[in-house]
């Protein structure tokens, strides 16, 4: 099980002082609490993609290049990559890029943001954005899978014998997540490939985020990936959190009722009652992220939010040591405690890597490469074989 932070960036006013902090000294934020990430104990960063204020993470690759020059262990995350606006060409370099300068330390979760106007802003029709998402994939899943590439679509131009540079690091492309919060064309995505799926978890209550990964984990087994309880799941989840909870809970109000997203709406204890919002103590946040796991099944991966809606540095630092001294230790082993034996640990570089020399020394020579060409009607693509690493 691995657990970490995901940033959406925003650069909010605190509430509590009427300060807010400039984009650079938003950003340099954003890298200590990386490089804290690791610090204390956890195993994932991830940041978000936005363009457009109040957000200062519109170059992932970037920020993620830096923190990996600064940290050794953590794993390097997006929390959104526009698979819609951005051009498959350039997430396939930019990403294998990343993948060297950290040493494989790299993944990304795959979606179509939140923010409708980035599609004419990136010269895209946000009506086109399920077909975007699906069409961009299949491309970016044969670029960095094979050395040359001929290709036609509706959404770019045609590629003639393209071959993307660097290639991926040990022959193995970064592990993809597909995340989405409302549309269940994407968990059918990530099922047809054999991808994971990262189910956002902050803003709607359990039965949302029930049926898609229940749907997803249906389509996984149906795609012959593996049983139903071994596909490949994250989530999202959001604490604020002290000793005890009446001092959480004072000192959150004010953040919370002003924050950009949810601010001026629902209170908060409405909105911890229906959503996944943990204000409390260190064992509340122990026992309701444990739970997550009676509602989805077992799960690779959980990313907290604990830095937005204007906590100054200093807070959000104190919330990462809470996590990894007083949190992330017991449901470390708790998690491991419950997991049968059968359902897979969480997707690892070197794993995938030993994955991929496995299935070579098992596949006979006249089968290297091939590809089943089974289609399906939702995906209008390719299957990839069981035995293409993930």
């Amino acid at each position: 099980m691995q657990f970490g932070i995901f940033s959406v960036g925003d650069v909010t006013t605190d509430p509590t002082t009427g300060r807010t902090p400039t984009e650079g000294e938003r950003i340099k934020a954003v890298m200590t609490i990386a490089e804290k990430v690791e610090e204390v104990g956890l195993d994932v960063f991830a940041t978000g993609e936005h363009h457009n204020p109040p957000f200062i993470p519109s170059s992932p690759t970037t920020m993620l290049g830096h923190i990996a020059a600064r940290t050794e262990r953590i794993i390097l995350s997006t929390a959104t990559t526009l698979i819609t606006t951005n051009d498959p060409v350039k997430i396939a370099e930019d990403y294998a890029m990343l993948q060297h300068l950290a040493d494989g330390r790299v993944d990304l979760v795959m979606g179509r943001g939140n923010t409708g106007p980035v599609y004419p802003w990136f010269g895209k029709d946000i009506r086109d954005g399920i077909p975007l998402a699906v069409e961009n994939y299949h491309l970016l899943h044969r670029l960095w899978r094979e050395d040359i590439v001929d290709w036609q679509g509706k959404h770019r131009t045609p590629l003639q014998r393209f071959t993307s540079t660097p290639r991926p690091l040990d022959g193995v492309p970064p592990f993809v997540w597909h995340g989405s919060i409302r549309s269940p064309e994407i968990a059918e995505q990530a099922a047809y490939y054999g991808d994971g799926f990262f189910a956002n978890n902050i803003f709607w209550p359990k039965e949302h985020y029930q049926k898609l990964i229940g749907l997803y984990r249906r389509r996984f087994e149906h795609y012959g990936h593996g049983s139903a309880d071994q596909a490949i799941v994250g989530l999202g989840g959001q604490v604020f959190l002290r000793k005890n909870s009446q001092d959480a809970v004072k000192e959150f109000r004010p953040y919370f009722d002003n924050a950009p997203v949810y601010g001026h709406g629902p209170s908060l204890e409405e909105f911890t009652r229906e959503t996944p919002l943990t204000v409390g103590s260190p064992q509340e946040a122990i026992d309701r992220t444990l739970a997550f796991r009676d509602y989805f099944g077992d799960y690779q991966r959980q990313l907290f939010l604990v830095d937005h809606a204007g906590l100054p540095l200093k807070t959000v630092l104190e919330q990462l040591d809470i996590l990894g001294e007083e949190v992330v230790p017991v449901l470390r082993k708790e998690f491991e405690a419950a997991r049968p034996a059968h359902v897979p640990d969480a997707p690892t570089h070197a794993a995938r890597v030993e994955a991929a020399r496995r299935a070579a020394e098992n596949r006979p020579a006249e089968e290297d490469g091939a590809r089943d060409t089974e289609r399906d009607d939702r995906s209008g693509q390719s299957a990839r074989t069981t035995e293409d690493p993930r």
